[in-house]
C-alpha cells in the first residue's frame, strides 16, 4: 500500500518510520525541511507540499493527516480540490469530534471518504504501537483495517462507529489522562512534604509492582525522577493543556454529566500558570515522559 501522510511531528515521524518497516510505501510531506530529511532517511518519499503528496498518489489515495488541529481546515483545504471520489483522508490528530463530524460531511459529499483516528501513547507508542480509535464509515475502516493493525500494538485498534466517534473516544481518554496525572501529582506532593524522609524514587518503583496503582503513568515517573531527580528543579511547575481536557469538561456539561475531577485537574492546570507547584512539577514531569513535552523551567 502506498499512503500520503502530512505532518511528521514528534508522532507522525515515528508512525512514519514504523510503517516503513511494516512495507507501506509513503509519500511525506512537513513545512520543516528537517523532518522530511528524516522521513528521507527512513524510506519515504518527499513532497514538496501538501497537495504534492496528493499527485504522487495513484487512485483510489489514501492521505494521512498528523497535524495539530488548528490548521486540519488549511490542509483541507490545500488537499481536496486534488482528490477524487473514492478517495480517503485520515484525520489522525487530536481535533474536536464536533468539527471532525463537520469536516466528514462536507468532504463526504463529494464522494471522498473521511476516517477519524485517535492516537494514543505518544512518540514511542507512535514509533513502537500506539492505540488506535477510529470512527467513520465501517466498510472504509475494513478497506484500511491493515493500516490500523500496522500503526498499533497488538489488539491495539479498533471501530467505535460514525464520524467523530473515534476523536471522541480519544477526546475522553485524555480527560481520564488528566484525572489521573493530577491524582498522582498531589499524592507525590504529600509524599514529598511528610514528616518522613521518603525515597520518591523506590515508592514509585514500588507502586508499579503489582500495586492497584500500578500503571504506564507511574512507570513514567519513575524515569522522570531518575532523569531529574526527585526535587524535579529543572521541571516548571506551570502546567499547560492542549484541549481534550476542555473539550471533555464541556461535552459533559452539554450532556448533563458532573465530572469533578476531570474538571478540578483542568482548573488546576490554568491557575497553575500563577501558582506553579510541586505537583504542577510532577504533572509537567509525566507529560515531558510520554509525550515529549517541553517542561524545563524557562530561565528568566
Amino acid at each position: 500500500m502506498k499512503i500520503g501522510y502530512i505532518g511528521l511531528g514528534k508522532m507522525g515521524l515515528g508512525m512514519v518510520s514504523r510503517l516503513r518497516e511494516k512495507s507501506f510505501d509513503i509519500v511525506a510531506f512537513d513545512p520543516s525541511e528537517e523532518s522530511l530529511k528524516e522521513a528521507q532517511k527512513a524510506g519515504a518519499e518527499a513532497a514538496a507540499s501538501a497537495a504534492d503528496v496528493v499527485s504522487k498518489l495513484e487512485h483510489p489515495r489514501l492521505v494521512w493527516l498528523m497535524v495539530p488541529h488548528q490548521v486540519v481546515d488549511s490542509v483541507l483545504d490545500e488537499i481536496v480540490p486534488q482528490l477524487e471520489k473514492g478517495d480517503t483522508i485520515v484525520d489522525g490528530g487530536n481535533s474536536n469530534f464536533k468539527k471532525t463530524i463537520n469536516r466528514a460531511e462536507k468532504v463526504e459529499e463529494k464522494g471522498i471518504h473521511y476516517l477519524d483516528a485517535g492516537v494514543s501513547g505518544g512518540p514511542g507508542g507512535a514509533r513502537s504501537g500506539a492505540c488506535v480509535m477510529v470512527g467513520g464509515d465501517a466498510d472504509t475502516y475494513s478497506t484500511y483495517e491493515d493500516l490500523f493493525k500496522a500503526i498499533a500494538d497488538t489488539n491495539a485498534y479498533g471501530h467505535f462507529g460514525a464520524s467523530g466517534a473515534g476523536h471522541f473516544v480519544k477526546m475522553v481518554h485524555n480527560g481520564i489522562e488528566y484525572g489521573m496525572m493530577q491524582a498522582i501529582g498531589e499524592g507525590f506532593e504529600i509524599l514529598k512534604k511528610s514528616e518522613y524522609t521518603l525515597n520518591l524514587t523506590k515508592v514509585a518503583d514500588l507502586y508499579n509492582h503489582k500495586s492497584v496503582i500500578e500503571s504506564r503513568l507511574v512507570g513514567w515517573l519513575k524515569q522522570g525522577y531518575d532523569e531529574y531527580g526527585e526535587d524535579l528543579e529543572a521541571i516548571s511547575g506551570k502546567v499547560s493543556h492542549s484541549g481534550e481536557g476542555l473539550w471533555t469538561v464541556e461535552t459533559a456539561k452539554e450532556m448533563g454529566i458532573p465530572v469533578p475531577i476531570i474538571e478540578g485537574s483542568l482548573k488546576f492546570r490554568e491557575e497553575s500558570q500563577e501558582n506553579p507547584s510541586y505537583t504542577g512539577q510532577v504533572v509537567s514531569a509525566l507529560r515531558n515522559q510520554f509525550g515529549g513535552h517541553e517542561v524545563k523551567k524557562k530561565k528568566e
